[in-house]
């Protein structure tokens, strides 16, 4: 089963392991979804900790069900993250690698989340030509704030979470075991009332409108003939300006128009390509730390507005 659980003194450890990277198909899906609801269901069950199997949370999508009907076979990402997010027990993110695309959206689903320093976080999508599909763009400003976030989903680059530790997206960071560390913070926040969702924030920002408008020009500029970067500015730009729901009409209008667009689609999966995409994300996290080694801050892709 690529879902299991186990229990530590009242905390349901949930671990989902589908190599190469953690992909969501429907088998883990399904598997996230029942697991979160048997625990919800346990009244010996107090809190749960989510985290992925081996060195990586999730690399997101599962390559093998692209252009097939299981992708959008309920329960899909957008469900996952609402049975996070729904949950009346508090659920604790342990992010014990990297988490890109659908993998950062699921762990911002989260009530809380704990992070290894070197895990390195991002929504890649704009590199493929598309924007992120499941709230990326409505939760990562909410959480890491304005510029922060159009830097890291306009240019795709994944940051690592030590660099990340100040901003509302992570409870905690850690240099050691992460699922040992999530489980101390789940006791601690067992039995809390309201939980803290990321939706529920409003977007941080002294000057988000003169921000937008240097944005809007940069963005334009370096982005050419590609659409997909100014799609993902506009669906930041929701972030800030409009409820949370109906940022999220616009991240998906978006994400359609730009799917649709594409006038080649992608050719079946082999088992070569879940391979590469098992490569790709090794060498874009290795790239990533070589430029984390090298500065202590991200290059911006928009520059900080006066």
């Amino acid at each position: 089963m690529p879902v299991h659980t186990t229990l530590e003194n009242g905390i349901a450890v949930i671990t989902f392991d589908h190599p190469p990277v953690n992909g969501f198909g429907l088998a883990v899906r399904s598997g996230l979804v029942e697991a979160i609801q048997a625990s919800i269901e346990d009244a010996t069950v107090k809190a749960m900790v989510i985290t992925g199997g081996g060195k990586m949370f999730s690399g997101g999508a599962d390559i093998t069900e692209f252009n097939t009907p299981r992708a959008e076979q309920a329960p899909n990402l957008h469900d996952v993250i609402a049975a996070i997010e729904a949950s009346s027990k508090p659920i604790v993110m342990a992010i014990n690698g990297t988490a890109l695309g659908g993998g950062l959206e699921v762990a911002m689903a989260g009530h809380y989340r704990v992070a290894a320093r070197d895990a390195l976080l991002g929504l890649p999508e704009v590199k493929i030509g598309i924007l992120p599909g499941g709230g990326g763009t409505q939760r990562l400003p909410r959480a890491v704030g304005l510029e922060a976030a159009v830097n890291m989903i306009v240019s795709g680059e994944p940051v690592p979470a030590g660099q990340l530790a100040d901003t509302r997206l992570l409870d905690k960071v850690v240099d050691a075991d992460v699922v040992a560390a999530a489980v101390a913070f789940a006791k601690g926040v067992a039995g809390d009332g309201e939980l803290p969702l990321i939706r529920d924030l409003t977007v941080d920002h002294a000057n988000a409108e003169g921000f937008l408008d240097v944005a809007r020009n940069t963005v334009a500029a370096m982005a050419g003939p590609y659409p997909a970067p100014m799609k993902c500015l506009e669906a930041i730009e929701a972030s800030f300006q409009k409820p949370f729901d109906e940022g999220m009409a616009v991240e998906r209008a978006g994400f359609i128009s730009l799917v649709t667009s594409t006038e080649s689609k992608a050719l079946p999966p082999t088992a070569a390509s879940v391979r590469r995409q098992g490569r790709r994300c090794r060498e874009t996290c290795s790239r990533a730390k070589s430029k984390a080694s090298a500065s202590s801050a991200p290059a911006p892709w928009v520059a900080a507005s006066p």
